[in-house]
């Protein structure tokens, strides 16, 4: 049985910034320590981030451009090895806790736009 996190408040959830994106770059991240991609994101008003994606098993880099993703905007930047990472991009581990399913709209939304 998973084992749940603890409860949190509305206010918790709240101070979390998750937007919808799309990817508009990809590359191989040869200097992390796990097979990682360098992606850079387009959140339209907010501009373009960075992100750092442990998504190698699942994606290649030609299926990853031009998907709309969700990704936390308001984490401090995260520095992996030479590359700072700016949005955390959201997915569901499979069973192994390697392979991740990358959370995005079913339907096209304006890159930006906020979920509530």
């Amino acid at each position: 049985m998973t084992n749940i996190k603890p409860e949190i408040s509305w206010t918790d959830f709240e101070k979390l910034d998750i937007r919808c994106g799309t990817i508009i770059s990809v590359n191989d991240f040869e200097k992390a320590r796990n097979p990682s991609y360098q992606i850079e994101i387009d959140f339209g008003d907010l501009g373009i981030r960075k992100s750092a994606a442990q998504i190698t098993t699942l994606y290649g880099k030609e299926d990853l451009v031009g998907k709309q993703i969700l990704a936390v905007v308001n984490f401090p930047k995260k520095q992996i090895a030479n590359f700072f990472s700016e949005c955390l991009v959201l997915g569901v581990y499979g069973e192994d806790a390697k392979d991740v399913t990358l959370l995005s709209p079913t339907l096209s939304v304006k890159n930006g736009l906020q979920v509530g």
